[in-house]
């Protein structure tokens, strides 16, 4: 089944929803950075919530980060996407030993360990705006549902859940996102207390066939569930071989002479998909000739 992700509201408006299911995403995740077990259910709840969040945008060109640094052995783990909902991201330390818990189940917490959650959204404004929260446990999705009570002071229920399978291929992933409204009443408030608490986990849920739809059902069946589109999230990195070389080129005429001499030419690794650009000798040679001959600017634009 390919990806997806309804949006929806419920409750007369009061209550904004996101459900997506994310197996595709994640796994190609996995296999670009070749994750182990516990990195991959890290790194794929928090592109879970990231390609969720990238629906919130308005804006063609809108970008949200979410960058968690941790003390843990995972390191630190960094998410982008946009407003189509196309999500790149890595974990600093993607082979980070197999680590369980006491119930038996991956211990991302562990992984994590303590630090803080970065959210910084670039909506085209002079500058991009940035709230940070400490993390309150490393699991990712309540470390997400604090940061939008404290930083952007909007009460919310964040799930997100990520399967591994044996053969450590992702099995299942996704999540979903619900907000209360201003004018949410104290009723709403109090249904959702009652009823969230009851739902099993994301992955039980997908696990057993369940869509992002079904999910929704189960907690707003006659609550006035309204679903307004889908949305496909996908893992996109838009590095390129032309953006690579203007990064090299922007080092400058003696630093390029320098990896001539040295290096005989220069390989730049994309961190977000994994990517090796190899730049060989020649057309370094290529980029001195060009710098000298048009100046630094070349390229540049």
């Amino acid at each position: 089944m390919q990806d997806y992700m309804i949006r929806a509201t419920a409750e007369n408006e009061s209550v904004r929803i996101f459900a997506a299911t994310t197996k595709k995403l994640v796994e190609s995740a996995r296999t670009r950075h070749k994750t182990t077990p516990v990195a991959t259910a890290a790194l794929g709840r928090l592109l879970t919530a990231a390609s969720m969040m990238g629906a919130t945008l308005k804006n063609d060109l809108d970008i949200v980060t979410l960058a968690i640094r941790g003390d843990g052995p995972i390191g630190g783990i960094v998410a982008v996407t946009d407003s189509k909902s196309r999500v790149k991201g890595y974990a600093f330390n993607p082979q980070i030993e197999h680590m369980k818990n006491a119930l038996g189940k991956l211990d991302v917490a562990r992984a994590v360990g303590s630090g803080t959650l970065i959210v910084t959204k670039d909506l085209g404004l002079k500058e991009p705006v940035s709230g940070q929260v400490a993390l309150v446990s490393g699991e990712i999705a309540e470390d997400i549902t604090y940061y939008y009570v404290a930083s952007e002071q909007v009460p919310s229920s964040v799930a997100l859940g990520v399967l591994v399978d044996r053969d450590h291929s992702v099995r299942q992933a996704g999540g979903f996102i619900i907000q209360l409204m201003p004018n949410a009443g104290e009723g709403v408030i109090a249904y959702l207390e009652e009823q969230l608490p009851k739902l099993p986990s994301v992955t039980t849920m997908l696990e057993n066939g369940m869509s992002p739809e079904d999910i929704l059902g189960m907690v707003f069946k006659d609550r006035g569930l309204v679903i307004y589109d889908r949305i496909f999230p996908e893992f996109f990195c838009n590095c390129s071989v032309e953006k690579t070389r203007k990064v090299l080129l922007s080092v400058g005429l003696d630093e390029l002479e320098i990896i001539l001499e040295e290096d005989k030419g220069a390989n730049i690794h994309c961190h977000f998909c994994s990517t090796d650009y190899y730049f060989d000798e020649n057309i370094i040679r290529e980029m001195i000739s060009a710098i000298k001959t048009h100046g630094p600017g070349i390229g540049s634009n």
